[in-house]
């Protein structure tokens, strides 16, 4: 049975997870998609293109991306090279402090540049990026023509 995980799943946007699939064949050709939609509705998408280990496992942080998004070995590339699906729209997150974006990631078998309704992912799962710490306050800052936010820490 094929399963996707990101560690940890839940964490501040600036921290690293690690993202695994495991229970591949050995040497099998997958396409790792992760997409989220922002607070306009916006999808924002990354796909890159592995190989399975011979112990069918693809792990961006050990195995070279063979395409898609990008190529080479990025840790983080699928959270790094999220691209919109409309041209010249920004992933920028307004509220900050009020909830997470989720991050869904999908495993499909074989190498997808597109994939539609119909292509069933062999598996899922979901990394909520915050970029806010729990109990951090937020201070506006309004002083003459200077306007901003002051975050504290608990």
């Amino acid at each position: 049975m094929v399963e996707v995980t990101v560690t940890p799943q839940s964490s501040l946007a600036d921290r690293p997870v690690q993202v695994q699939v495991r229970g591949l064949s050995p040497s099998q050709l997958v396409t790792l998609r992760a997409s989220l939609t922002d607070e306009q509705g916006e999808r924002f998408q990354a796909r890159a293109f592995f190989r399975a280990d011979e112990a069918g496992e693809v792990d961006p942080g050990r195995h070279a991306a063979l395409g898609g998004s990008y190529t080479g070995v990025w840790p983080m590339g699928l959270f790094w090279f999220l691209q919109p699906d409309t041209l010249f729209r920004r992933l920028v997150k307004r509220d900050v402090a009020g909830s997470p974006y989720r991050v869904h990631l999908e495993v499909f078998d074989g190498v997808r540049l597109v994939t539609g309704p119909q292509d069933q992912p062999l598996a899922s799962c979901e990394a909520e990026r915050w970029y806010v710490a729990p109990g951090m306050q937020r201070v506006p800052i309004r002083e003459g023509r200077v306007r901003g936010a002051l975050f504290l820490p608990p």
